[in-house]
């Protein structure tokens, strides 16, 4: 058990140390301009990365929306429950997300999703229909890529296919996106960035 354990956490420092911080600036420059233009930010996932887009929606929304000079409008696709089983029941599981998105998404906003292995397929078709509808987009995937990662406007692949170890660092960046917004007093200017 306890190689198991050092074994372990030598791989997740060589995943973390696999994020792409060029990436990770990139991103947190999108979701700074979908503020900037008071543009929704969606956030989805299937199973452990439902939670995460909570997670996510939670600390952008509350956590970071507290230092801005106004808030964030974020929304997880993944909290109403039943709407969900709604239209998994009626039409397709495939079909949970882009529904919403048919009631909720304008062009300009953001679709962001967290996936491990990037090939879900109601993130798939979400991401279609957003980009044909003029949204912004951006997944954060593990090794194995998937359709979302050639289809998203903008990518984070993190180098480990571990359903684990990759999960716990798509927290990592997105606790990271909601941080700067908190601990950086430039990233909360209207104006934009350095």
């Amino acid at each position: 058990m306890h190689t198991w354990l050092v074994n372990y956490i030598k791989a997740q420092h060589q995943t973390l140390d696999s994020v792409p911080i060029d990436g990770v600036m990139r991103l947190a420059k999108t979701l700074h301009a979908a503020w900037q233009r008071d543009a929704q930010v969606f956030v989805i996932g299937n199973g452990g990365s439902a939670s995460t887009a909570s997670h996510f929606a939670t600390d952008l929304g509350k956590g970071a929306s507290d230092k801005m000079p106004r808030p964030f409008r974020v929304l997880s696709l993944t909290d109403n429950v039943a709407w969900l089983t709604a239209v998994g029941n009626d039409y397709s599981y495939d079909d949970i997300f882009v529904r919403q998105l048919r009631n909720y998404a304008r062009s300009g906003d953001l679709l962001l999703a967290v996936s491990v292995s990037g090939n879900s397929p109601n993130l798939v078709k979400a991401f279609e229909w957003s980009n044909e509808h003029g949204l912004e987009s951006a997944a954060i995937v593990g090794a194995k890529r998937g359709r979302l990662a050639d289809i998203a406007r903008q990518s984070i692949v993190i180098q480990d296919t571990h359903y684990g170890r990759v999960e716990d660092v798509q927290m990592q960046i997105l606790h990271m996106l909601c941080y700067a917004f908190m601990e950086l007093p430039e990233w909360r200017a209207p104006e934009g960035l350095p």
